[in-house]
């Protein structure tokens, strides 16, 4: 296997496996629903919770399951063709885009599995100012993002200044 393919594949699988795993014991260990658990004081909880809709509880009414489905499958086709656009030995934008697609499937198994929606369970915050219930897919996406977003803008911030010298070093009266 190509090590491009070895690389993303692992990342991939790892993301799902983590995933999977970890919400199987978020279902066993923390039923019942929305009683939380501490772990480090009440700034890192586990709380068990489903999410019928999308992320931080944005929903597209009645449909909110379906259109999220299609949402996934249509990213992961974006994905797919980033990664065979992809060079070889960009190995942070390989992981980047592993960790997006992981973590999309890890929570379109749990979409397309139960109409109560995806399992979230890692709870951080302070008393009463707490962030969105969470879970490890969208740990990952969330990672995968930040660092594709840093890679494409970094690229493009050394693609800028060539095409910038470019245009300011042409004479004042040269036509375009």
């Amino acid at each position: 296997m190509p090590q491009r393919a070895n690389r993303f594949w692992t990342i991939f699988l790892a993301t799902i496996l983590v995933d999977v795993a970890s919400k199987r014991f978020a279902v066993t260990a923390l039923s019942p629903p929305f009683v939380p658990h501490d772990i480090i004081d009440d700034v890192l909880r586990f709380t068990l919770a489903y999410n019928p809709a999308g992320a931080m509880s944005f929903s597209l009414g009645p449909s909110s399951r379906l259109w999220f489905v299609l949402l996934s499958f249509g990213t992961l086709f974006v994905l797919a063709y980033m990664y065979r656009q992809t060079p070889r030995k960009d190995r942070f934008q390989i992981a980047s885009i592993a960790l997006i697609c992981g973590g999309a499937v890890g929570n379109l198994f749990d979409r397309i599995r139960s109409a109560r929606g995806v399992v979230d369970f890692i709870d951080i915050g302070i008393g009463t100012h707490r962030f969105w219930t969470f879970n490890f897919a969208d740990l990952a996406v969330t990672l995968g993002t930040a660092m594709l977003t840093w890679i494409l803008c970094v690229r493009a911030a050394k693609d800028e200044p060539r095409g910038h010298t470019r245009a300011t070093n042409r004479a004042v009266d040269e036509p375009r």
